[in-house]
């Protein structure tokens, strides 16, 4: 019996004695405590911060809290105006046995995403041509999470774009209006909005890396941003400071496949090239991109006529039966006038033959040996796999 007493005293004297340290160890400490609990404190078991610790207030920072006011201010603006866009694309689907054999195809419905921007108050949207391609029904979501069903309108594959019309429900949307993107400028301040991975009503923010940029003679000319674009960002608008449509946002380009890439470069068509597109979907239902059929050097040449230098584009390729190989253009010709207009840069001039279209007769001044030659081109509808 009294060894069991003993027993007892000695925990308890252990228990105290822990006790005791741990009191005085946790004195030092911040925070709740377990001796708290006897105190009758109110505090609570997360720490507070320490008296001394300090912060800037939006006074001492009066130009930054401003931007970043700023910065929220148009994010507010343009995120009700884009949308989310999801498709349905039905593809046929090797079905096979246990062996791994085929026994036949079967229809699946492969989800898609992407963005989209209202560019009219009646529910046209702006998209890229790719996010719909192939698709058996579309429905798009706005930014309060209400569903619409859309039908399409026309597409301009070469460029990229298509239109769609918002079919029921509401037709009083919020538009955003296009900006002159041949005054957009590197350096400017830019927002991408849009649905990246299906995470709708995303916002990021950078500048405007490039304009004109091209990788091949074949496409139209791109506005390079270091905005963060992802996939499903797809359609979705790059916008300025104004809340205006600059460009569509339409690819990430990552370089060499052997070449690592952190992110890639974000690409969007410019504003006024989607603006045509529109218009002239709207007007005739399907765009139809013009056809000449060169390709010319990118090294502009000067030519030197009389006392002034005129910029000329240097002919490489003139493709087989094309309209300009009619018209009488050959390899080595200089061009210095299109639709008797003169060029400050060769991405004028590109663009210039891009928006021609078909049916449209253009003349053509050039220098061939020497000689200053006029020719009349007959523009014609693009072919099949140009």
């Amino acid at each position: 019996m009294l060894d069991h007493i003993r027993r007892i005293f000695i925990v308890l004297a252990i228990v105290f004695t822990v006790g005791a340290f741990y009191k005085k160890w946790r004195t030092q400490q911040e925070g709740f405590g377990f001796f708290d609990l006897f105190k009758g404190s109110t505090a609570t078991l997360t720490n507070s911060p320490p008296p001394n610790i300090r912060s800037l207030s939006t006074t001492d920072l009066p130009g930054l809290a401003a931007l970043s006011d700023e910065f929220a201010q148009i994010s507010q603006f343009a995120l009700p105006s884009v949308v989310s866009i999801n498709t349905s694309t039905i593809n046929r689907m090797p079905v096979r046995d246990v062996f791994g054999f085929l026994r036949g195809y079967r229809n699946g419905i492969s989800p898609g995403l992407g963005s989209g921007v209202f560019v009219s108050k009646e529910g046209h949207i702006v998209t890229n041509y790719h996010v719909i391609k192939g698709a058996s029904e579309i429905k798009i979501t706005t930014n309060d999470l209400k569903t619409y069903n859309v039908e399409i309108i026309g597409a301009d594959t070469q460029l990229d774009i298509a239109v769609l019309k918002v079919k029921d429900g509401d037709k009083n949307f919020s538009p955003l209006s296009f900006s002159d993107s041949e005054k957009a400028k590197v350096g400017q301040i830019v927002f991408a909005v849009g649905n990246p991975f299906g995470l709708t009503g995303t916002v990021t923010q950078g500048i405007i890396s490039a304009t004109q940029r091209r990788f091949s003679d074949s496409t139209n000319a791109l506005i390079q941003t270091d905005t963060v674009i992802n996939p499903g960002n797809s359609g979705g608008p790059l916008i300025n400071i104004r809340g205006e449509i600059i460009g569509i946002n339409v690819a990430i380009f990552r370089g060499e496949e052997n070449v690592n890439a952190w992110q890639g470069v974000g690409l969007a068509i410019p504003a006024n090239d989607v603006q045509l597109a529109y218009e002239t979907i709207i007007k005739q239902g399907q765009a139809e991109p013009g056809y000449f059929g060169i390709q010319i050097n990118p090294v502009p040449v000067n030519v030197n006529s009389g006392n002034q230098t005129t910029l000329g584009a240097l002919v490489e390729i003139v493709a087989p039966d094309s309209p300009a190989a009619k018209a009488g253009l050959k390899i080595s010709d200089v061009i210095i006038q299109f639709a008797d207009t003169s060029f400050q840069s060769l991405d004028q001039l590109m663009n210039s033959i891009n928006h021609a279209k078909p049916g449209q007769k253009v003349s053509i001044t050039l220098v061939r040996a020497g000689n200053i030659l006029k020719l009349s081109a007959l523009i014609e509808k693009q072919p099949v796999g140009k």
